[in-house]
Formats: structure tokens, sequence, C-alpha cells
């Protein structure tokens, strides 16, 4: 129905005759029918499906229209520049060539039926599909493993996508730009890399691929050794994609060395106590590789070089070192080949003890750390320890006075020294036997003597003191004083040391003898006449004893007997005794108030005469015998005699009887 003329009638059948009649309707109702007309519809619009097969090509294809016997195609750019190509078919598909890649067409097609009457056309816009990309570029980030991936850009391209391919994985970048990165690439592996171009008529075709080596990876299961000490060796299996390799090592004080081979081991000059951090990379044309473990490697820490013993005694070695780099420890053993004493410690000193003496001990200082142990390769040194204490067995005495001390002792090739110490000083004496003899020492003196072996490697301890004691010293004087004709006073210096006494007075018929404390002595029953040997024993409180030899003593002589005064003229006096054994000089006294008068009688003669005395008077008469030096003795009996007058001379001479020997008597007149 339509309110004006020309109408169209819409929705009928293609390529169909009808009937046309036209009524008009208004408000009265409707006309009757026009006179018919016939028309027929013309063919349907080929319903078209295109693409682009090919950057330069696109393919149409349709179903074949009812009573259609040819169909029309045309194509031209959609911006109308350019020619355009109208193709005349039979079938139902037709494909363009020669176009421009990566441009949008305008396709417009329609049928015609057996009469060429064209039907009603279709039309439709179809884009080729781009060119593959051009002038492929690469560019490889070793460090971050990434390949940076450029090119021309292509016609009609709404994107880009880039492959990467390897016989493990498969990785891709999609652009809108002419470049693309992609990240996340496996070292040691080759990609074959492709890059292909898309838009709404499909991707390009992809461009050759480009062959992309990345670095090698780093080796894996490094291997270190050091064999011997000194020579650090570092190997690693092979990598895939590595032209070479080099090795890094660097100590813990900073320095740094490397080696470069394209073998798989390189050979480093080690030190002890040392941590080395090496790290090994492979190389190729593409670069270095990543970082891979970085391995650690400590070497044994350093032996001391300057082990010093600073003492060493029977017992006892105390050394001491510099530290060495990379001990924490240090294990020092003393062995003698069957017993092994240790000591461990963290300073650069160690005291070892309980050991034996005169002994050799190989020494040795291993210097010890947690992560390699003890260095085992550490010297030892030989120190023999100093010799035993030597025992003092006994002390003896022999014919010469000479004190031989005798020790017992197993020490090897030493030499002792035997020390007496006392108040008067040391002596010694050395041996390399078990005796020496101690000579010279002073008398009575209390002395401690002790043994002391000397060896190269040092002196031992004292041995226990053994006390000795000399024998007192004997009297420096010694005098013998005759009291009484049978008593004698012997005294003497003090003698050091000496605690008593014991003094002998010996002839050949008898002996007298005294023990005291004290320097002197009375010794009765003294012969006179007789010549006597002197002994002197000073003995100390010990019992210890000094013979002491002095010059005999000679006994006085014999005091005179029967002495009597005879008148002898008429003023002189005639004294006479009697002679006892042996033969003697005799000086005579006679003692008076009026004075002394002394006469001598001739060698042989046992009278003296003295001639003016006076009368009237006692007289204390004593008759002397005279020692060898002049002295007179004066222990005689002595006795008292009366001399009267007779007128002017001499009287009677009268016995008044005797006088003790220590009083001097006075003659008096009568």
């Amino acid at each position: 129905m339509v309110a004006n003329s020309p109408g169209t009638v819409t929705g009928l059948k293609a390529a169909t005759l009808y009937q046309i009649t036209i009524r008009s309707i208004g408000a009265a109702g409707r006309s009757q029918a026009s006179p018919p007309k016939h028309a027929k519809t013309v063919l349907a619009a080929p319903v078209l499906e295109v693409h682009s097969p090919s950057p330069d090509s696109i393919l149409v294809q349709w179903e074949a229209v009812y009573t259609a016997v040819g169909f029309s195609v045309s194509i031209m750019r959609a911006n109308g520049l350019g020619r355009i190509w109208k193709e005349n078919t039979t079938n139902t598909t037709l494909t363009f060539t020669s176009l421009d890649s990566g441009t949008l067409y305008t396709i417009k097609a329609y049928a015609w039926n057996a009469n060429g009457t064209p039907g009603d056309d279709s039309t439709c816009n179809q884009r080729t599909s781009p060119r593959a990309p051009a002038n492929i570029q690469v560019s490889f980030d070793s460090g971050a493993l990434e390949a940076s991936v450029s090119w021309a850009p292509t016609e009609g391209a709404f994107n880009y996508t880039v492959m990467a391919v390897s016989d493990s994985s498969e990785l891709s970048c999609s652009t809108t730009f002419s470049s693309c990165t992609i990240a996340s690439l496996q070292c040691g592996t080759e990609y074959l890399i492709s890059v292909s171009a898309c838009n709404d008529a499909g991707y390009s075709r992809s461009t050759p691929a480009v062959t992309l080596r990345t670095v090698a990876c780093a080796p894996g299961r490094v291997t270190i050794q050091e064999d011997p000490p000194g020579h650090l060796s570092v190997s690693w299996p092979n990598v895939d994609l590595s032209d070479y390799y080099v090795t890094f090592v660097k100590s813990d004080d900073g320095l740094e060395v490397h080696c470069n081979t394209s073998l798989t081991q390189c050979n480093f000059f080690s030190e002890c106590g040392f941590t080395y951090f090496i790290s090994v990379f492979a190389y190729n044309k593409a670069g270095q590789s990543p970082l891979g473990d970085v391995f650690n490697y400590t070497t044994a820490p350093c032996c001391p070089s300057d082990v010093n013993p600073v003492l060493v005694s029977s017992d006892r070695v105390e050394i001491v070192w510099s530290p060495v780099r990379g001990a924490e420890l240090y294990e020092t053993k003393a062995v003698d080949g069957l017993h092994t004493v240790e000591c461990n410690d963290t300073a650069p000193a160690c005291t070892l003890s309980a050991l034996e003496c005169d002994t050799k001990y190989n020494i040795t200082v291993y210097s010890f750390n947690e992560v390699r142990g003890s260095n085992m390769s550490c010297t030892s040194q030989l120190i023999t320890t100093a010799p035993c204490s030597p025992e003092i067995k006994n002390i003896s005495k022999d014919a010469f006075s000479t004190l031989n001390v005798h020790w017992r002792s197993s020490n090897y090739d030493a030499t002792y020294t035997v020390t007496a110490r006392g108040e008067k000083g040391l002596y010694r004496c050395r041996s390399t036997g078990e005796s020496c003899s101690l000579g010279d020492l002073p008398c009575g003196s209390v002395f401690s003597v002790t043994a002391v072996a000397k060896t190269q490697a040092g002196r031992s301890l004292p041995s226990y003191s053994v006390p000795l004691e000399t024998v007192p010293c004997c009297p420096a004087s010694l005098t013998v004083t005759q009291v009484t004709q049978s008593v004698v006073n012997m005294s003497w210096t003090v003698g050091t040391g000496a605690e008593t006494y014991m003094t002998v007075l010996e002839s050949h018929t008898r002996q007298s003898k005294c023990h005291t404390h004290q320097n002197h002595c009375l010794l009765g029953c003294i012969t006179c006449g007789v010549n006597y040997t002197v002994v002197l024993k000073a003995i100390s409180a010990t019992g210890l004893t000094a013979d002491c030899a002095y010059q005999s003593y000679s006994s006085s002589a014999c005091c005179p007997l029967g002495v009597k005064l005879y008148r002898l003229g008429p003023n002189g006096i005639r004294i006479y005794w009697q002679a006892t054994r042996g033969s003697a000089n005799y000086s005579t006294d006679l003692y008076g108030s009026k004075g002394i008068f002394t006469c001598a009688p001739s060698a042989g003669l046992s009278f003296c005469d003295i001639t003016k005395i006076p009368c009237g008077d006692v007289y204390t008469v004593m008759v002397s015998p005279v020692s060898e030096t002049g002295l007179k003795l004066t222990f005689c009996p002595k006795k008292i005699y009366s001399v009267t007058c007779s007128g002017s001379t001499l009287g009677m001479v009268i016995y008044r009887g005797k006088k003790n020997a220590d009083t001097n008597g006075t003659m008096r007149h009568g």
C-alpha cells in the first residue's frame, strides 16, 4: 500500500513472473482492480564470500543463482583510485590476482539470465593480506636474555607477531609497531626467529627464519681440587654452544686472577689460609653466559713456621709461634714413639706438661679451621726435654779427707754439677759420670748438697738435698801449762763446729785425758820429767771428730827432795838438795824480810851457796827446776828456816817447817 505513484512492491521472489493490479482506496471504499499487467522480477544478487589467500589476490565465491546463466564480477580500490577489474564467468568462483597487498578493495557482482538481463548486484569490501615483513634485524641482550627483533613496516598490516622456536620451547610477542622484544630466552639454546604480519584479511607468510644462538649457560657441577697443596684445579663439564671459558678466582683479600681456555679445566696457584670465590663463565659470539653458582673453596690453614720453645724443663715444654692465616685453632702434639701428649688452644702458644725427662719428642703444631680441618702437612720439630734430676745415693770420705758424692741417674750424655751450699759459700764439682769429689771444704761447717744434670736440652731440677757436716776445726793454738808437778792445765782456742773436746797426754807408760765442753782442762797424774804426746779431739754435736795433733810436751823436771840449809862461814849459807831422776837445772831462792837471795848451782851440782846473807831473819827456801826456756817453776815445796845471829855473825839455822807452794813465806829474825 502506497500513498503516491509510483509504488514499489517488496518481498517478492527473484526471477518470478507476477500479475500486477492496482486499486485505489478511499473513504468510500475500494475501487475496482485495474487491468492486470505481467512483470517478472530480476535475478537475485549473488551472496558473496571473499577472502585474500595471498597478499596479491582475492578469492570471490558465491552460491549459484536461480536461472542465472552467467555472472559479472568487478573489483576496484575502495578509495576509488586506480583501475577497475571486471570479469564475466559462468563459474561460482573467481580469483583476482596481481593486487596490491594490504589494500582494501570493493567487489561488486551480479548475475544475468538467458536474455542477458542483469540481476540485482551485491557489494562487499575485502582487504588483501599483508606481505611478510622484510629486513629482519635481531639484537640479543646477553645480560637480560632478551632478543629485540625489528623489521621494515608492511603495507596494510594491523599488527605483527614474532615467533622464537627452539627444540624445547616456543616464545612469541605481538606488536603494532615495527619492533618487538622476546624475553625469557633460555641460555645455551638455538632459536629460529620469524615475523609475520596480519590484518583483517589474515596473516602473511612468515619471514624466512633467522637463527639466534643465545649465550651458553654457565657451567654446572664445577669441581675444585687442591692437589698438591698450593695448586688449585677447577674443572667442569662441557657446555652447549660455548666457544671458550673464563674462570675467575678471587681471594678474600680482594686479589683476583682469571684464565681463558677452550678446555674444561683451569689451574691456579693457591695459598694456605685463604677462601677463594670461584665462578666460571662460558662465552660464544652472543656474549658471556649468565652468572652461575659462585663456589667458595677454603684452603687449609697455614702451618706455623716459627715454632719456638721458650722454656724446656724436665717435664714441661712451653712453645710459642706467630699466628697464621686461616687458623681458628691450634693442635699441638708431642710424640715420643709410644705416648702422645697434646693440647688445643686458640692462642699461638702451648704448654705441654706431664712429659718424660730426658726424652726426645717430635712436637708438631697443626693449624685447624672448621671448613678444612687440620693441616696435616705441618712439619714437626725434635725437642728433647731437660735431663732427669739425679738422686744422691751417699757421700763418702776417702783417705785424704776428700768427700766423694755418689748419685744415680739415667740421663744420656749429661754433665752433673754437685753444689755444697753453706754459710761459708758455695763449693762445686762436676762430672759426666756418677760421682765427683768435693775438696777443700771448710771444717766445722754444715752444707746442703744437691746435684743438677745438664745437657744441651737444659738443666734438670736439683736433686733432693742431702745434709753434709764437715768435721770440727782443730783449735788454732793449744797451750800446756804445768800447774803442779803432777797437774797440767791445757787450754786452747775455740774450734769452729766443735761442741766438746777430748784432750789426751800420753807417754810410754801412762795416759791422761779429759773430756770437756770448755776450752781448757786440768790433767793430773802427770809424771815429771817425761815426754808426752799431746792429742786433742774436737767433737761436733753429731759426734764427728777431728783428731788434732800438736807438738809433744815434756813435763817439768821433778822438784828436788831433802832441801836443807847449812851455815857456811860467818855470813854464808849453803842450800843443799837431793836431785831426782833426770838432769835439770835448778834455781834457789831465799825470801826474807831483808831481801830475796838467789843462787844458781853449777851444772851437775846439787847445792848452791849464798854468801853475805843477813842473820836474824826467817827465810822461805824454794829450790825450783828451770825449764829449757828459762822459765822458773814455782810449784815445788817451800821450807822455812830461821837464821839466828851470834854476835855479828850467823848463829844457828833452825828448820821451821813447810809452806804451801802457792804462798810466799818470809824469813824473820829469831
